[in-house]
């Protein structure tokens, strides 16, 4: 007796015609990431909780705004070879005085980023997620004095 055999889910024209077959979605057997962070995500920033709506999704990437678009939080996932780079991204905008010209006010932007590039194969999510959690650990320490230090230009 043979177990279940497996398809791409669309591969068939009535799945459920044919007992016994597992159905995977086509994200799951393409090994792509198709599960979705929740909606709305809320970011902290200078102790102002933002909700952030999702505005696009795609088969690897997810993003996120806030209404007047001020916040946003962009997610990717690429493949390359053997390896896959894991992004997250917070873009965030304001308008402030223009330090030349007392009258006038100038829109800034900064963007901040993480990336993970991990081999497809020898790291589970577990193990990859121990260096992360250092790396955030490290630059967070002693209230961010390390992210502190990074953005006044210390090496």
């Amino acid at each position: 007796m043979s177990g279940p055999s497996v398809h791409i889910a669309g591969d068939s024209p009535s799945p459920m015609s044919e007992p016994g077959r597992l159905r995977l979605s086509p994200c799951y057997a393409r090994r792509k990431q198709c599960l979705m962070f929740a909606d709305p995500q809320t970011v902290t920033i200078n102790a102002i909780a933002n909700t952030l709506n999702r505005t696009a999704f795609g088969t690897d990437s997810g993003s996120f705004s806030k209404d007047d678009r001020n916040v946003q939080l962009k997610i990717s996932h690429s493949y390359t070879g053997s390896r896959v780079r894991r992004l997250v991204r917070i873009d965030h905008r304001k308008i402030a005085a223009d330090p030349l010209v007392a009258t006038q006010n100038l829109n800034y932007q900064m963007n901040a980023y993480l990336v993970m590039d991990v081999p497809l194969i020898g790291y589970t999510v577990a193990e990859a997620k121990q260096p992360v959690d250092g790396l955030l650990t490290w630059l967070t320490a002693t209230s961010g004095a390390n992210i502190t230090k990074l953005l006044g230009g210390e090496s």
